[in-house]
């Protein structure tokens, strides 16, 4: 009986599909709110900064996030150097989470909006939102600031010389593209970061959606090619034993390595938004239309893969064989 348990677990594996799955070890769409549960980490300016953790975006005519279905329109939005003319941001993690694995994946819904006319912008417009893995979750994640994560970020707009951006304790002030950390390459004419680049030509040249226009007149034309505002994105970020990366809309946008991926200080993660310079927006409606905005957050711990089953199912055979 025990060898005809074990050779049925051994077969049952051969049949399993190659790639599988975890469970959520975190989950959060936004349709309550959950402010008490999350820490707030703001730099330098400790009170030109906005979070919203039940923020209906459907109130500046976004439309549901890929993910969202019919569940709603809520998600976190969240807004940095509104008026103070300092260099600044803001960075949210869950309070206390602690993600005990090695290897584990963040994914969520992304969103950036950006002050118009396009392609340009309106005054101010060009800010970055910011995400990461290995924080503690109580440390400012901003580019001026101390870096305790592997993050990513990217401008709305499309107009910084950098629109596609990698940091880490190791580059603080975010990795060049001679690096070859991106997926872009390691040029400098076009700079695989920005967004001019031949890479990222399937993002961008989009119009704001037709009900925010309606409400505020302003959002007219379309974005640069190139530029992740105005369009929902679902991204990944993936932490495993060899590197860090980040996959926007299924397309690969860096990759840091392993070697970078020692200094962490924690295993948490943040969600962020951040000014790429000192001056403050002066458009009367940039608290409404300059933000990043996530929705539907999942952490998942990928399961053993077929191969370790596999592995498991035959030693477990060749066990019971022996005896």
């Amino acid at each position: 009986m025990k060898v005809t348990a074990s050779f049925a677990l051994f077969a049952a594996v051969l049949c399993m599909p190659m790639v599988s799955s975890g469970a959520p070890v975190y989950l959060n769409r936004f349709e309550a709110d959950t402010t008490a549960n999350w820490n707030v980490n703001k730099g330098p300016a400790t009170t030109d900064e906005a979070h919203n953790f039940f923020f209906d975006y459907s109130t500046v005519g976004i439309p549901p996030a890929p993910n969202s279905g019919p569940l709603g329109t809520h998600g976190v939005k969240l807004q940095a150097n509104q008026s103070s003319g300092v260099f600044g941001g803001v960075s949210v993690s869950p309070t206390g989470l602690n993600i005990a694995a090695t290897d584990y994946k963040l994914s969520f819904d992304w969103w950036a909006n950006v002050n118009g006319p396009f392609p340009v912008g309106g005054s101010g417009s060009t800010q970055l939102s910011t995400f990461g893995v290995g924080t503690t979750g109580t440390t400012p994640q901003w580019p001026g600031g101390v870096q305790d994560s592997i993050w990513f970020g990217g401008t709305g707009d499309g107009n910084s010389s950098a629109d596609w951006r990698a940091y880490s304790p190791t580059a603080p002030t975010s990795y060049l593209a001679p690096t070859g950390v991106y997926a872009a390459g390691t040029g400098t004419s076009p700079d695989a970061r920005n967004q001019s680049h031949p890479y990222y030509a399937g993002f961008g040249n989009v119009a704001a959606p037709a009900a925010q226009v309606t409400l505020f007149p302003q959002q007219t034309g379309n974005t640069l090619v190139g530029s992740a505002g105005m369009e929902w994105h679902e991204v990944v970020i993936e932490k495993s034993g060899a590197s860090v990366t980040w996959t926007v809309d299924g397309v690969l946008i860096a990759t840091v390595p392993s070697a970078d991926d020692t200094v962490l200080g924690g295993a948490n993660f943040f969600l962020g938004h951040s000014d790429t310079n000192a001056t403050s927006s002066s458009d009367p409606n940039d608290g409404a239309l300059l933000f990043s905005l996530i929705d539907n957050v999942r952490v998942t711990i990928p399961e053993p893969g077929t191969a370790a089953l596999l592995a498991i199912g035959l030693l477990s055979f060749l066990g019971v064989r022996r005896r």
